[in-house]
């Protein structure tokens, strides 16, 4: 079998053992507020979850278009070396994972995989491999802010709607309409999730097909990667990440039905309205920001903002990190290719 083949079939399967740690690292952001409120089991829960995400599978690809020809200039992938850049930043995202996972913080599965590929491509083609105005700066940096805040405002909304239109009725029966209504919200954050986090790993299995001439610039994802990206996540939301869904469901604030159905439903909307832009937001900032938005409606001493701090230590980490892992990786690519 050509030696370019086997590289090209170790980095697909590099790419989706990513997108299994993705559902892994980030399962907690689809299941996190449902299993904090006792609705569903995190058996039932994580199946929930995977099945929405699977569900993904049939949306635009705009996000894979954003992070398999928006972060570096295409032109970089004609390199005869460049998929040994790809791999690198691929595997500097999954060691960020990890240690993140280890310590069971919810940080960026996409900003370690944008860090990984930045830090990588500027290792081996310096900085004018990036397309900073087009593509980094204009569709990702700024959402690391954002996605937290919008998610924040539309977490606190809905909440502040529902208390205003369920003013009258007791508790009891709130309680009973929204422990129904976080599986509708509970599917729609799952599926939201696919939908974005999803094509990411699409876009690198695009970059590795583009850099090795099986795939043209122009050319229409092939179907059999619109459909294995999905379903290698699903199944890594299946197996879960129980540190992280700790974190987020049951230690940074305290959650009832109604505040779950609102968590959910605030980031579920915010992420598929950025994904149809092809913004490759983080899921784990915009529901985190969500959970925060709603807590504070109780008050603010209801959210444990020690928590908060620490996620927020960990997102300010994932890019420069992830692009230390992957620039590193890229140097030893590159050493143990002119040995």
């Amino acid at each position: 079998m050509d030696s370019l083949l086997l590289v090209v079939i170790l980095g697909v399967i590099i790419a989706l053992a990513f997108d299994f740690l993705n559902g892994f690292h980030d399962s907690a952001n689809s299941i996190a507020t449902v299993v904090a409120t006792r609705v569903l089991s995190p058996r039932a829960a994580v199946l929930l979850a995977a099945v929405c995400n699977l569900g993904a599978a049939f949306t635009e690809t705009h996000v894979a278009a954003t992070i398999g020809k928006g972060i570096v200039y295409p032109h970089i992938l004609d390199e005869g070396d460049a998929i040994y850049m790809v791999l690198a930043g691929l595997l500097g995202a999954i060691i960020w994972n990890l240690i993140t996972w280890f310590f069971g913080m919810p940080s960026s599965s996409s900003h370690a995989l944008i860090g990984g590929l930045v830090g990588a491509a500027v290792t081996r083609f310096g900085w004018g491999a990036i397309q900073f105005k087009e593509g980094l700066l204009l569709k990702v940096l700024p959402y690391i802010v954002l996605a937290p805040i919008v998610g924040f405002v539309l977490g606190r909304l809905m909440m502040m709607l529902v208390c205003h239109v369920f003013r009258k009725s007791s508790p009891r029966k709130v309680d009973h309409l929204f422990r129904r209504g976080q599986l509708l919200s509970s599917a729609i954050f799952s599926f939201s999730h696919g939908m974005n986090d999803a094509q990411k790993t699409m876009g690198i299995i695009l970059m590795l097909l583009i850099s090795t001439g099986f795939v043209g610039r122009d050319d229409a994802m092939p179907l059999w990667v619109k459909l294995s990206c999905p379903i290698a996540i699903a199944a890594g939301t299946y197996f879960g990440g129980w540190r992280i869904v700790r974190t987020l469901g049951l230690r940074l604030t305290k959650l009832q039905p109604v505040g779950g159905f609102c968590a959910e439903t605030g980031g579920g909307a915010t992420i598929v309205a950025l994904s149809l832009f092809g913004i490759p937001l983080s899921t784990t900032h915009t529901i985190t920001g969500a959970i925060v938005g709603v807590g504070s409606m109780q008050r603010l001493s209801a959210v444990r903002w020690g928590v908060a701090r620490n996620i927020v230590w960990a997102w300010v980490l994932t890019i420069p990190c992830a692009a230390f892992f992957g620039a590193l990786l890229e140097l030893a690519c590159r050493a143990l290719m002119h040995r």
